[in-house]
């Protein structure tokens, strides 16, 4: 039973992770089945942040692929947190979506290991030309880019 178990382990880190495709699996079957999944997971991401998806428009499910093609699935609100973020240290991320960035950062807590923990005082976040500022519970943008 460990032989089947270790097979499937093997296919959904391949699928999932960018591995190597296992022994015995069909090539374009697999292929098939890793672009869905990475289109479901586009979609769910875009669920959680409009603007980063919005901002890349029709090139959205593409620039999302690249990305996590080789990455397991944190969660959808950790893998939107998660490219927004390396995007933004790469100077590539929309306007729309430094806003959006911007005001998560300020008003929860993530340190890219352990989920997403709202802040409980008051906290000032600058990401990608945008200025978003929290109070009591509040949250504000103070700067838009331009």
């Amino acid at each position: 039973m460990s032989g089947l178990a270790d097979q499937q382990a093997a296919l959904v880190a391949a699928l999932t992770s960018g591995g190597a495709v296992p022994a015995g699996i069909d090539g374009a079957r697999f292929e098939a089945a890793r672009v869905a999944l990475l289109r479901k997971r586009a979609g769910e991401v875009a669920r959680q942040w409009p603007m980063l998806a919005a901002g890349h428009g029709t090139r959205w499910k593409l620039t999302f692929a690249e990305w996590a093609a080789t990455r397991p699935s944190q969660g959808s609100l950790r893998d939107g947190w998660d490219l927004a973020r390396d995007l933004a240290a790469r100077d590539a991320l929309p306007a729309v979506a430094a806003v959006e960035l911007a005001e998560r950062e300020v008003a929860w807590h993530y340190n890219g290991r352990n989920a997403p923990s709202s802040r409980r005082g008051p906290a000032l976040r600058a990401t990608g030309g945008a200025v978003a500022v929290q109070l009591s519970g509040r949250v504000w943008t103070l700067r838009r880019p331009s």
